[in-house]
Formats: C-alpha cells, structure tokens, sequence
C-alpha cells in the first residue's frame, strides 16, 4: 500500500530536501512546495493560485490537481465545511480518495505562523489558515476529524516535523513511516460525530462554501469540532 509524503510551505518543508524517495511511494506538495524537491508526483492547488508560480513544464509522470479534482474528492468526506477550507485538509482528504495510501506524511503543515520574520519557506507569505474562514475555526478539531477518518480506511496520519504544530497526528520519523498504524478510534464515536454533522445539512457541493455562509451557524460547526477533537 501507499506512503504518501505530503508537504506544505511552512518553514521546515526543506527538511526534506536530501531525504531519500523510500520509504515514501507518493509525494504530494500543496501551493509553491512543488519547488523543495524536484521528484514529487502531484502538486495539489486552489483556484486562485497564481499560474506564473506553478510549473512551466512537468516531469514524467507528474501531475496538477485542481478543483475539479479535489472538490469532489473533498465532498466525499463530508465536504468543506467540516474537512476544513485549508490546502492542508483539503490535500490529506484527495489523497486519501484517490492514493488510498496506507499513510499519509505530514511536513510543512504545522500551521504556526513567526510573528517576525519567514513563515514560509520561500520567505514571508499569506498564512492561508489565519484568515477569518468559518471552516478553520478549530484547525486541532479538523486535523482530529481527517485523521479519524483515514484510519476508517486503514490509513496513519503522522506529522514528520518537530516544531510546534496545530496538527494532532502523531509525531514519527521519516525512516520510520512505512511501518506505522492508525491511532485506535471508536467506530460507534466517530459514527455520533458524522451523524451530527448530517443533521446539519451544511453540505455545499460546489465547494464554494463561502458564497453561502450566512446559513452556518459557527456554534454549531465549533460544536463538531470539539467533538472531533475530544476523540483524541
């Protein structure tokens, strides 16, 4: 089964940079991440993404996945709303529907952003999480809530970094990924979570949440995310 490294922007993604490709199978990079290491295979971005910072020209067996890509793929865990409206979700969510990985790597996704200097490791950027967003209210209760639902299909979520970090994955090392299980959740505990959100309705299949969202009522998602984030 599949190891999947997925690697974000945040300071620490270079990390990565002279790692050898095994144990991980799969490299996946969210936004301007495409640049720290030559061999990935997807580079996962959203609409608004500059197209002069993506790549002029793809390696073999590279590939861009876009919206009409990863909205449904997204939609299929319960949508936007509740995975949450970062890159950083919303990549773990079309990794999980496409990859079926067996784990899932995190790096340069800690969501921890220098109130000075680099946030980014290119340098100072926008830190995506922190905008005023009624989906990253709780970014702990959404990181609990994409974990629990990979290890439902029998997939880890670990975190490789060793920084401070809003993600709840488990901590490991990179030589160490390929043999590592998913955190124990009780089915009948995340069944209750995913019934609560049903009943809400607060599904937007466009993926455009925010053009609807005066009908969310934030107690309510803070609610599923505290019930989310007791789980672990």
């Amino acid at each position: 089964m599949t190891v999947v490294l997925l690697l974000g922007s945040g300071p620490n993604a270079t990390a990565c940079q002279d790692w050898p490709r095994a144990p991980f199978d799969r490299i996946v990079v969210i936004n301007n991440a495409w640049r720290v290491r030559p061999d990935w295979d997807d580079l996962i971005y959203p609409e608004d993404f500059p197209g002069e910072k993506t790549p002029e020209v793809l390696g073999d067996g590279q590939q861009r996945v876009e919206a009409d890509a990863f909205v449904p793929a997204q939609n299929a865990y319960g949508g936007f709303i509740w995975g949450g409206g970062t890159m950083a979700f919303t990549a773990g969510y079309w990794a999980l529907h496409a990859l079926r990985p067996k784990v899932i790597a995190y790096l340069g996704c800690d969501m921890v952003y220098a109130a000075s200097g680099d946030t980014h490791f290119y340098g100072t950027g926008t830190p995506d999480p922190l905008r005023k967003d009624v989906t990253l209210r709780s970014l702990e209760g959404k990181s609990a809530r994409l974990m629990a639902l990979a290890a439902r299909q029998g997939c880890a979520l670990v975190n490789l970094s060793v920084n401070e970090s809003r993600l709840v994955f488990p901590r490991a090392l990179p030589d160490a990924v390929a043999g590592v299980a998913p955190e124990p959740f009780d089915r009948g505990a995340v069944d209750a979570v995913l019934a609560a959100e049903e009943a809400l309705d607060y599904q937007v299949p466009s993926g455009r949440y925010w053009q609807q969202e005066d009908r969310f009522d934030p107690a309510q998602i803070d609610r599923i995310d505290a019930m989310w984030k007791a789980l672990v």
